[in-house]
């Protein structure tokens, strides 16, 4: 069918869709010729704003919280596809209200498997994160729950044909809140950019990728799958460089002015971090841009290949970590941050 077709006449709800990922998935599937886009959201603010922005008549925005069940009930009604982006984010700020990450990341997300359930909802996509490979911090451990809760519900439904798949992402370039616009802003002010480690390294991508992945995973998903984006990978300190080459300017200043300062690392971070387990790899495939994990239990009850594109094969054995990964050059990065201004 192809995603440019897929989404004609549907309904769709994102949850989190006032966020940086969900307004933007908003707005790419507008484009696509769905019947209707439900946006739901507990920033008020942020749904005026962006329902402003839009002036789009095809879109209803929903104030309500994952964590109300009942509210989920309510907006679920009529619903094709729900895209789940709606998650507490924050590493450092997971660490301290721990109860709360919990609350919104894993009863939130039991609490939209419940009621996508009961409303027959037909596919559920989670937005997650590499932090759920291997987790070390609260933020991690609770969409690796997250991820789970979602895969396993695909045993969970009976005969309801429902199919429950997650995205994994690295980190989005420029969404709020994250590294692009607080170095910026450290810019602006004259400096120094605060760097809490120079050897750590990530995984990064733009949010357009981020956004095309999503939207393929829901075209292609048929319920228990991973979906995993191919995404360089470089080093904070050679992003901290590559951001004051290419913005230092902008503010009247010359990139010697703007120092870096290490800070140390932050509560819950890793140095390094980690798209795929080896042993989620057993189970995987990939093509030149993306993996697909596929559940465990599909080498038993025998949900094969066949059902994958051909353009994917067998994927490597291996944990696919940035501490191994090739590392993109100071002048790659330029161009990455230069192509995502314009996202």
């Amino acid at each position: 069918m192809g995603v440019d077709t897929f989404f004609e006449g549907k309904v769709i709800l994102v949850t989190g869709g006032a966020g940086s990922i969900g307004s933007t998935l908003v707005k790419n599937l507008l484009k696509l010729g769905p019947e209707a886009i439900r946006i739901l959201d507990n920033n008020e603010t942020g749904l005026f704003d962006l329902e402003q922005d839009l002036q789009a008549d095809r879109i209803r925005t929903f104030v309500g919280d994952v964590r109300d069940k009942e509210r989920l009930l309510r907006a679920f009604e009529g619903v094709d596809i729900i895209f789940h982006a709606a998650a507490l984010k924050h590493v450092p700020l997971c660490e301290y209200n721990p109860f709360d990450a919990v609350k919104t990341n894993v009863i939130g997300t039991q609490n939209v498997i419940d009621a996508a359930l009961d409303r027959e909802v037909r596919k559920i996509i989670l937005i997650s994160t590499d932090k759920a490979v291997d987790p070390v911090n609260v933020m991690g451990a609770t969409k690796l729950l997250a991820e789970r809760l979602m895969i396993s519900a695909n045993n969970y439904k009976g005969n309801r044909d429902t199919a429950f798949s997650c995205v994994r992402f690295g980190n989005v370039l420029n969404t709020r809140g994250s590294v692009i616009p607080l170095f910026k802003k450290q810019i602006s002010s004259g400096g120094p950019i605060t760097l809490t480690d120079p050897e750590m390294t990530r995984f990064m991508m733009s949010i357009p990728k981020a956004i095309d992945l999503v939207l393929k995973a829901a075209e292609m998903a048929t319920g228990g799958e991973i979906f995993i984006l191919k995404m360089p990978v470089l080093r904070m300190d050679d992003l901290a460089e590559a951001t004051i080459k290419t913005w230092a300017s902008t503010y009247g200043y010359n990139t010697n002015q703007i120092l870096i300062k290490t800070i140390g690392k932050r509560p819950g971070e890793k140095l390094y971090e980690a798209l795929m387990t080896e042993e989620e790899a057993e189970n995987a495939y990939d093509n030149e841009e993306m993996f697909i994990v596929l559940p465990q239990q599909d080498k038993m009850n025998g949900r094969n290949t066949c059902m994958l594109p051909s353009t994917f094969e067998k994927a490597r054995v291996m944990a696919y970590t940035s501490s191994h990964a090739a590392l993109l050059g100071k002048e790659e990065i330029k161009v990455l941050l230069q192509r995502s201004s314009y996202d």
